[in-house]
Formats: structure tokens, C-alpha cells, sequence
């Protein structure tokens, strides 16, 4: 996309505003099945808790992709969108087995990351085919709330309890059709993710009639000029070979299975605000926008950084600016950032706001989330409307009368 179609685009539909390109999520999508091109049994599942938009979904399904869930809601989502239950993943975290039974029932695979849960699930359900997630105590990822692999992880069963989870499986008779790990987010060494995948390898070998192993996903894209990524095509050559070897070795042919998020949308994102003031104080230049971490929180949240553009005017001369937002509490976005030179009602470009931006957004001070855009094919396809003071009330109950008045 150029940055004239993404002021278009803010004029037609307003701001604040997020704009998703097509073009970048397909290409994204075809490159990882590329890479791994040399496996027979390949299933990428779209990890939809990056961006969970059913326009998004439904584009995704279209290419093929199955999906990652984390919440039952998230599975009636990819239902709505068109999913086959048996497409659908589940990897809940911490909750009830009430919750993964109302899954399991409607024939979603499930995945259980808890030795109680794992027990509790196997008796009452042993023929119900279940995935186990393994913890494999690799520390990886770009940010400690992203790391989710290592030792004091809430999530998976740790691999030193493997004796424990056997039994469970041995004295249920369970069926467990898959092993699944995921270490963490930004994970830019491969051979820290090859690693890993050896110990997934050593657990497999505890079970007989496995039919998938589940690599997770955490792949680092880039957030700026010449910044690092991981190299999924070095990946790709050297996982291939060794999941292959694995497979002759195990005697038999396994899908492998990965489940990016950010991968696939992050770099297809962008983030539209307009400026509503800029404030010069003693020591710094202020572009204050018409948004807040109430829609994009993650600098705030993970420090993560997102190249800013002033694409109303982005030949002006560059100056040093903090960009800030309209919330009642400290939300910057960027400090003394290198942009062109900013004016009141300029728009700025928000890079890499594809993953984890709109999924996380609230309403936080009474603000109404922001509207979504599809580009595609050359045209903007609203996707999601711009919230009102009716959404704000939506499920909100006045006091009765007879209370206020008593």
C-alpha cells in the first residue's frame, strides 16, 4: 500500500483507523507453506487472537488455514466465519473443564496443557481425541509477557513430568493423537526453535499413534528499517529434514502443524491517527493524537516499537517528536522520534500494527474503539464500524427507579 491510498482511506472512513492489506497477509501465508514445502503433511493454523476480525478469518480460510484458538469465544468466531470444527485448534490456558467440555462437543481438537485437567478430561472422555502441551523449558521470545516456554511458565506440562502425564494416559486409556509446544513470541534464533523441537521429538516417542506434532509459532517480523527477523526459509530447510527424519524413525507419516499470528498480519497492519495538537514545552515537541493505549497499547505494554510516518506530508523536514495520546494517564508512543515535520490534522502511520493491536484495544476513559479496513484488490472495505455512544451503553444497566429515589 503507499501512503496516499492510507490518507484516502482515513478521510473516507475517519480516525482513528485500522487498515489491514490483503496482498501482505496472502504473501506472508505463501511463504511459510513455501518454506516448509518439503513436508508432505503440513497445516499452518492462523493463531487468531493477533486479529481476530471475521473478514480476516474468512480471508485466511480461503488459503487454506486452519485456526489457533485460546477461548471457547474464539471458537464460536471461527464457526461464524465458516470453519470446520475439525479445522479449529484449542489451547485454552487456566480454564474450566467445563469450558474445554463445551468445546470438545462440538468437535473442535482440543489441546490441554494441565496434568489435572488431563486426568479429569481422560476419564470421562477417553475415546475423544486430545493433544497435550508440552512446557519444553526453552527460554525464547522478545519480551518476558511473551516468553511462555521457560520453567516458571503458567503454560504446558512441564517435560520432567512426563512420567506423571504417561500414566494418566495409560490408566485412562486416552486418546492422544498430537504433541504441541510453544516457547514464545520474537524468537529470532532458529537454533533455539531446532532445539526445542528435540525435545517435542523426545516426548512424541512416548506415544504410539500420534498424528500430529505442533510446533507453535513465535516468529520475529521486523519492526523497522533493516531490523532482524527470523529466517524462515533457514528454518524451514532444517526443520523439514529433521520432522522428516523423525516421521521414518516414529514409522510413521505426521502432520506438522504451526500457528502463527503475528507472522501472517503484523506487517499487514497499519494504524491511522490524526493530530490533534502539537505542544512545544521547555525540552521536547509533543504531536498529542487522537487516540491512546486504548487502541494501541502495546508500546506501553511490551515496549515494542512501531515506525511512525507522517504520510499527510512525508517530504517535510524531519524534526524530533514525542507522539502521545488523548488518555489520562502517561501514553506514549514513541520519544523523541525522528518524523517529518508535523501539523495539526496530519494524519500518522503506525507500522506493524497488524498483530496485537486492535485485538487488545478497549474503552477505556469512555472511548469508542476504532473502525477496521480491508484493503483488497485496490479498494477499502469497511470491516468493522466505528463504535458509537450506543455500543458504550450497550449492556449497561441503570439503577431502578425505586433504588434512586428510596
Amino acid at each position: 500500500m503507499q501512503s496516499k491510498d492510507l490518507v484516502q482511506l482515513a478521510e473516507q472512513f475517519g480516525s482513528p483507523l485500522y487498515v489491514y492489506d490483503a496482498e501482505k497477509i496472502q504473501s506472508q501465508y505463501n511463504r511459510l507453506t513455501k518454506a516448509f514445502s518439503k513436508v508432505d503433511k503440513l497445516r499452518i493454523n492462523y493463531a487468531m487472537k493477533a486479529l481476530s476480525n471475521i473478514a480476516i478469518l474468512q480471508l485466511l480460510k480461503e488459503m487454506g488455514s486452519g485456526l489457533d484458538t485460546v477461548s471457547i469465544q474464539e471458537v464460536l468466531l471461527g464457526l461464524h466465519a465458516g470453519y470446520d470444527p475439525e479445522k479449529i485448534f484449542y489451547t485454552p490456558n487456566g480454564v474450566s473443564l467445563e469450558e474445554i467440555e463445551e468445546v470438545s462437543a462440538m468437535g473442535v481438537q482440543i489441546n490441554i496443557d494441565n496434568l489435572s485437567i488431563l486426568e479429569q478430561f481422560g476419564t470421562k472422555y477417553p475415546n475423544v481425541p486430545v493433544c497435550i502441551r508440552i512446557n519444553p523449558h526453552v527460554m525464547a521470545g522478545g519480551n518476558a509477557n511473551i516468553s511462555v516456554g521457560h520453567i516458571d511458565s503458567k503454560f504446558g506440562i512441564s517435560v520432567h513430568q512426563l512420567p506423571h502425564l504417561v500414566r494418566i494416559v495409560e490408566n485412562t486409556k486416552m486418546n492422544i493423537v498430537g504433541i504441541h509446544m510453544h516457547t514464545g513470541s520474537d524468537i529470532l534464533d532458529i537454533e533455539v526453535f531446532l532445539y526445542a523441537a528435540e525435545i517435542l521429538f523426545d516426548a512424541a516417542r512416548n506415544f504410539k499413534n500420534l498424528e500430529f506434532l505442533d510446533f507453535g509459532s513465535g516468529f520475529k517480523v521486523p519492526y523497522k528499517k533493516d531490523d532482524i527477523e527470523t529466517d524462515i526459509e533457514e528454518l524451514g530447510k532444517k526443520l523439514s529434514k529433521r520432522f522428516n527424519a523423525f516421521c521414518t524413525e516414529y514409522g510413521k507419516e505426521l502432520t506438522l502443524i504451526f500457528e502463527p499470528g503475528k507472522f501472517l498480519v503484523s506487517e499487514a497492519g497499519f494504524f491511522l491517527a490524526k493530530v490533534n495538537v502539537v505542544k512545544q514545552t521547555t525540552s521536547t515537541v509533543f504531536a498529542g493524537i487522537d487516540s491512546g493505549f486504548n487502541h494501541l497499547i502495546r508500546p506501553m505494554f511490551y515496549g515494542s516499537q512501531h515506525h511512525i510516518e507522517n504520510i499527510s506530508h512525508p517530504k517535510g523536514k524531519e524534526r524530533f517528536y514525542s507522539v502521545v495520546g488523548y488518555i489520562c494517564e502517561t501514553d506514549t508512543f514513541a520519544n523523541n522520534r525522528k518524523i517529518a515535520e508535523i501539523k495539526e490534522g496530519d494524519i500518522l502511520s503506525f507500522r506493524n500494527a497488524g498483530a496485537y493491536c486492535f485485538s487488545m484495544a478497549s474503552n477505556y476513559n469512555s472511548r469508542y474503539k476504532p473502525a477496521e479496513v480491508l484493503w483488497m484488490n485496490g479498494e477499502g472495505h469497511l470491516i468493522r464500524a466505528h463504535e458509537t455512544f450506543e455500543d458504550i451503553l450497550k449492556n449497561q444497566i441503570p439503577l431502578p427507579v425505586a433504588v434512586t429515589t428510596s
